[in-house]
C-alpha cells in the first residue's frame, strides 16, 4: 500500500522521530559537502495552485542533491488547469513521476489524488494542514533547544492551517501547546478534538496572546491573512489587533526563548521588525531546515514505495 503525507497524523511518533534524527545527519553531511545521491533517476511532480517560494526551491533542491529531478506543473500550464479530473491525473502521472508534492487550497484535493495516486503524495500545503512546515518547525526546536520534551510551546495569531499541524503534532509528540486566538477563528474543532482525546498533553486554546507567552519556550505566528484569504484582511487586522510577537510579549517568555515563523512575515503585523531581527529569533534557521527535513521525507517515502513494490 502507498504510503502518503497529508497531515502529521499520518505519521508514528517512532516515525517523526527517525525524521528528526535522520535529518540532523543530511543536515551535517550537507554542510560537509558530502554527497548523498539514493533518489538516482527518480523524479517527483510539483503541482502547486499556490505561489510559493520557499516550498518549491526547497523540494527541487532537495531532489536534485538526492539525485533525483523535479518537475514543476503550475496550474495554468496543465490540463488540471483546464478541468482534467483529479483522478485521470493522478492515475496518469503515477506512471511518469515517483512521487508527488501538492500544494493547493482544499485539502480535499490532496486526498482525492491520494485516493488514486499509486505514488506517494505529499501535502506541500493546503488550508487546512502544512505537515512539512511543522515538521520543520519541531525539528528546529530540538536542534535550538537539544529536545522537544518537556517545553511550552506558543501559537499566536490565527488558528490556520499551521495552527492545525502544530495541534496534530503535540499530541502525537507529547507537547505542551497553548494558542491564542481570537473568537471565530480557531483551529479546526474536528482536529481539535480528535487531538485532544489522543493527547497526554496540554493542547489549550486561551484568548490572551499574554497567557500564551507566559513562560513559553517557544513562540510561534503566521500572517493574519493566508493566501485566498485577501478579500478578509481588513476584517482580520481588527480581529487580529494585539495578537503579535513583539518586544512586551517576548519579555514574558522565557529568557532563552526562540521566536519561529514559516514566512512570509507581514512586518509590523502578527511580528515586530526588531522581534524577527531579535536574538531569540530562528527564523531564517527555520527556513534553511525545510530543505533538509524534506529530503528525509523524499527518501523515506520513494525508497519505502520501492522496498513495498
Amino acid at each position: 500500500m502507498t504510503k502518503h503525507l497529508l497531515t502529521i497524523s499520518d505519521l508514528t511518533k517512532n516515525e517523526i522521530d527517525a525524521i528528526f534524527e535522520k535529518t540532523s545527519f543530511f543536515k551535517e553531511r550537507q554542510i560537509r559537502r558530502i554527497p548523498h545521491n539514493p533518489l538516482i533517476d527518480k523524479s517527483i511532480g510539483l503541482i502547486f495552485d499556490k505561489a510559493s517560494t520557499r516550498t518549491r526551491v526547497s523540494f527541487e533542491v532537495a531532489m536534485h542533491q538526492l539525485g533525483g529531478h523535479a518537475i514543476f506543473i503550475s496550474h495554468r500550464d496543465s490540463q488540471i488547469g483546464r478541468g482534467e479530473s483529479i483522478k485521470d491525473s493522478a492515475r496518469v502521472l503515477s506512471r511518469y513521476v515517483d512521487g508527488i508534492v501538492i500544494r493547493t487550497f482544499s485539502h480535499k484535493i490532496v486526498e482525492e489524488f491520494a485516493k488514486y495516486s499509486t505514488v506517494p503524495i505529499i501535502n506541500g500545503l493546503t488550508d487546512l494542514h502544512h505537515p512539512c512546515q511543522v515538521l520543520t518547525d519541531v525539528f528546529t526546536v530540538i536542534e535550538k533547544k537539544g529536545s522537544y520534551k518537556g517545553l511550552k510551546i506558543a501559537w499566536i495569531g490565527d488558528g490556520n492551517n499551521m495552527a492545525n499541524s502544530w495541534i496534530e503534532a503535540a499530541a502525537r509528540l507529547g507537547l505542551d501547546l497553548v494558542l491564542a486566538c481570537p473568537e471565530g477563528y480557531w483551529p479546526d474543532k474536528n482536529i481539535l478534538d480528535r487531538a485532544r482525546k489522543e493527547a497526554k498533553s496540554k493542547i489549550e486554546i486561551v484568548k490572551e496572546p499574554k497567557e500564551a507567552a507566559k513562560g513559553a519556550d517557544v513562540l510561534n505566528t503566521d500572517v493574519w491573512a493566508s493566501m485566498g484569504q485577501e478579500e478578509e484582511e481588513e476584517k482580520r487586522k481588527k480581529a487580529f489587533k494585539g495578537y503579535q510577537i513583539s518586544k512586551d510579549i517576548l519579555k514574558l517568555a522565557k529568557k532563552d526563548a526562540i521566536v519561529m515563523h514559516c514566512l512570509p512575515a507581514h512586518r509590523e503585523e502578527e511580528i515586530t521588525d526588531d522581534v524577527i531581527e531579535g536574538a531569540n529569533s530562528v527564523v531564517f534557521d527555520q527556513a534553511e531546515n525545510r530543505l533538509h527535513v524534506q529530503k528525509v521525507i523524499l527518501e523515506m517515502l520513494l525508497i519505502e514505495r520501492n522496498r513495498v513494490s
